[in-house]
């Protein structure tokens, strides 16, 4: 299965699973008089559409280079993350919102049932997370990366609606709103994870320096190519799920102009063979002193 066909399939595995919860809390929510479960609902709606624009970055981005993208689509991947964090931090400011006058509004207490609907939320988030996690890792996609911090601060926020509703429940009438104040703690918490979603693409976007263990896999890998002497500069730029790179490789200063050009086309089929991730690979020939 290609890095691609991953991320899609976890890409719908997020889709589908935000739709069944966003239904189950917004009933929830509704019926057992809980705006934190209403608040955990708004979000898991605004995921289902942040999880759509994931599938549709993830496939843009693996389009092929043409002559307009001699490197490719990758670019749009972390282009699509900020939108997504846009849509977590759109959230967070609706979550507050409704929480700050759900405080000031009297209404009953929650019902306890709802307890139970979010500790199953909460373990289903979490394995959520750590599958989804996973597989942004073994395809190195940044929208995927978001896409799981999503389940995450769903679990968080359902972690803080069940501490609300519990404080509620045991403390009794006066602590209506301790579920309301739940609510607006998990969107404070959804914008610092927005944050930590924004920041690596950031880097992305602004080619930072990021990649040190694969720089030293690729110097590695040079050297058990024939011909090759050692490496100097090294530099990395991330596009969607492909890292290209510029390498300077040092060869022997007496060989012929087309020696050193078949090695530089040598060690090129190489380490984009032994390091499948890699795309546009330019290598430039040093002579030994």
């Amino acid at each position: 299965m290609t890095n691609e066909e991953t991320a899609v399939k976890a890409t719908y595995f997020s889709i589908i699973g935000n739709a069944s919860l966003a239904i189950i809390k917004w009933l929830a929510g509704y019926f057992g008089n809980s705006y934190a479960l209403i608040a955990d609902a708004i979000e898991s709606t605004t995921d289902i559409f942040a999880s759509l624009l994931v599938l549709f970055g993830i496939k843009y981005s693996n389009r092929p280079a043409d002559k307009n993208h001699p490197y490719g689509h990758g670019r749009a991947e972390p282009l699509i993350t900020f939108l997504v964090v846009g849509f977590l931090i759109a959230s967070a400011v609706i979550i507050a919102h409704e929480s700050w006058v759900n405080i000031h509004t009297p209404h009953d207490l929650p019902k306890p049932f709802t307890l139970f609907i979010l500790g199953a939320i909460i373990i289903w988030k979490e394995i959520s997370f750590r599958i989804v996690i996973k597989r942004s890792k073994e395809t190195h996609s940044s929208s995927l990366k978001a896409d799981a911090w999503h389940h995450r601060s769903d679990a968080i926020t359902s972690i803080a609606a069940f501490i609300g509703i519990s404080v509620a429940l045991f403390f009794g009438k006066g602590y209506e709103s301790a579920d309301d104040w739940a609510a607006l703690f998990a969107s404070g918490f959804i914008v610092y994870n927005s944050y930590l979603i924004f920041r690596p693409a950031l880097g992305e976007i602004m080619d930072e320096h990021l990649y040190d263990d694969l720089i030293l896999a690729i110097r590695e890998k040079a050297l058990e190519v024939e011909g090759v002497i050692g490496t100097e500069k090294c530099f990395i730029r991330k596009a969607g799920m492909k890292f290209h790179v510029d390498l300077h490789a040092t060869v022997d200063a007496n060989i012929t102009v087309k020696n050193g050009h078949d090695i530089a086309h040598d060690l090129k089929d190489y380490l984009r063979k032994e390091i499948p991730q890699l795309g546009h690979v330019l290598i430039h020939i040093e002579p030994s002193e």
